[in-house]
Formats: C-alpha cells, structure tokens, sequence
C-alpha cells in the first residue's frame, strides 16, 4: 500500500489568496475584469478564473485600455501604472501584497532619503520579476538589481549602500550578498541592509526539506513561470533526490517504482490546494493493490 501525503504547509501565500478571492469577488458583479500579468504563476489557477471571465493582458494592451477596471496582482506594479491607470481613467482593483507594499514604501523613503549623496539601492532579487520591477519603479528606475553574488562587481564600494530583497528569495542567499558586500566596502563607507524577504514564505523552506525527507518519494507541483517554485524545488530536491517537479496531473502517466511505499505531495506559493488533491488522487489510482 502507498502512502500519500500532501504538505499541509504547501499552496497559496495569503497574498495570492487575497488577490484570487478579489478577481473572483468582482467577477460576481462584471462579465469581463482585466489583470495586469497572471494572476499567479500557475496555468490551471489561471485557467480556471478565465472561464469565470478574469481576462490576462500585459502592459502593451493595458496602455491601451480606457475606462476599464484592471485588478493588480500579488506582485505589486510600479507609480507609472497607478499614473497610466488615472490619465486612461482605468479603475484599479489593488491586491498588490501588504508585505510588497510595504516594501515599496520603504525603498521610496530610502531612495528620497539618499538620492542627494548618490546612494545605490540595490535588490536583491530576479531581474525582470513583476515583483522586482515594482521595487525599482520606486527608484525612477535607479535602483540595481542583484541576483547572485557575482553580480556584485556592477557595484561602486566607494559609494554608500541601502541593500533590499525581493520577498520570495532565499534568506540564505541574501545572507551571502550581505556578507560579500561586507567584506568588500570601503572603509568608512556606509553599508545597510534590511531582511525584507515575507517570513511565511522563507519558512516554508525549513518546513519543506523536513517534509521531503520523511517520505520515499516526492511529487514537487508548481507553474513552470514560478520564481517561488524554483527555489522550493530545488531545496527540496537537496532533501531527497527523489523529487520529481510537475505542473499538471496528466504528467503522471506511470506507477512508482516497487520500492516506494511513502509519497509526499507538495508545491509552491502559486500552487493551488486542488491541484495537489488532483495529483494525490492520481497517484493512489495508478498505485492501486500494493
């Protein structure tokens, strides 16, 4: 008999669920809202609000757009959205994420604060993110973005540093930026950092590697655009290298080997609940009789 596990500490961050719950609130009352981007980084969530009337568009199309209402996702949108938005009279849905938002305030206050001694705000994070380009928007477009320790040498150690992170990246690759920026500033120069990295995402990686290693095999579910998922993934994979990444049940198409008796099923922030009860189903029907 195989046992199937799906991670209770697996599926949506509360800023996805707060923005679906949004689409899916005004929908009850329009036939057709726009979203800037998708709405999460999954095909099948995205799908499934589609048929309910929620229409993707990117930034090109929304320009175009005039008395419309758009819904601004998670990840946060730059002040030249909100401007576009006003001069189009587009009305805005905002589900950008408390912690998002948050942290665009504060690298505005940052970058007002420092802008007359040519100090560099730097984030680390994946360049060309939604999430990230709504952090250097805050800047005028200024601020550099970090996304691996080699990626330092673009600094000036001569000039005052203010470091921000991305809220889905890896607490442990933060701590190496810090510690390299550290070790290689000027003396006298001023270095800050502040940890914004959300904290229900970041300890979601201890909870993971347990979960990975407690089982024989693990079914890792996540949308291939997903930033989130990719770190996940490979934290998992560390934890047992028995992991296989899917992002639709149909991926499925055989049973597991003889020696499996343990079957965990867990995803990223972007990965819906239904999907990893799908998958589990799936692997019960084609392990049937052991």
């Amino acid at each position: 008999m195989v046992e199937v596990e799906i991670d209770k500490g697996s599926g949506f961050c509360f800023g996805v669920v707060t923005a679906i719950e949004s689409a899916e609130r005004e929908l009850k009352n329009t036939d057709t809202l726009y979203c800037l981007g998708d709405i999460v980084h999954n095909s099948l969530e995205v799908e499934r609000l589609e048929a309910l009337g929620l229409r993707t568009i990117e930034h090109e199309e929304f320009k175009q757009l005039k008395g419309k209402k758009v819904l601004l996702r998670a990840h946060g949108e730059p002040p030249s959205t909100y401007r576009w938005a006003d001069q189009n009279e587009i009305t805005i849905v905002d589900a950008t994420c408390p912690v998002v938002l948050q942290l665009q305030r504060r690298i505005h206050k940052c970058y007002e604060a420092t802008r007359e001694n040519r100090t560099q705000v730097v984030i680390y994070g994946k360049k060309g993110h939604a999430e990230v380009n709504g952090l250097v928007g805050q800047t005028e477009g200024t601020a550099i973005v970090i996304e691996k320790v080699e990626d330092l040498d673009r600094l000036d150690f001569r000039r005052n540093i203010c470091l921000f992170s991305q809220t889905t990246k890896s607490l442990d690759g933060f701590r190496e930026v810090v510690a390299e920026i550290q070790r290689r500033i000027t003396e006298g120069v001023t270095f800050e950092y502040f940890d914004t990295i959300c904290r229900q995402v970041a300890n979601r990686l201890p909870n993971i590697k347990k979960f990975a290693s407690e089982h024989d095999w693990v079914y890792f579910v996540a949308g291939k655009k997903s930033s989130n998922g990719k770190m996940l993934l490979e934290e998992c994979r560390k934890a047992n290298p028995n992991t296989v990444f899917i992002s639709e049940v149909r991926e499925i198409v055989e049973p597991l080997p003889k020696s499996v008796r343990s079957v965990g099923v867990c995803g990223a922030t972007s990965t819906p609940k239904w999907l990893m009860e799908e998958v589990a189903i799936r692997i019960r029907e084609l392990n049937q009789g052991r």
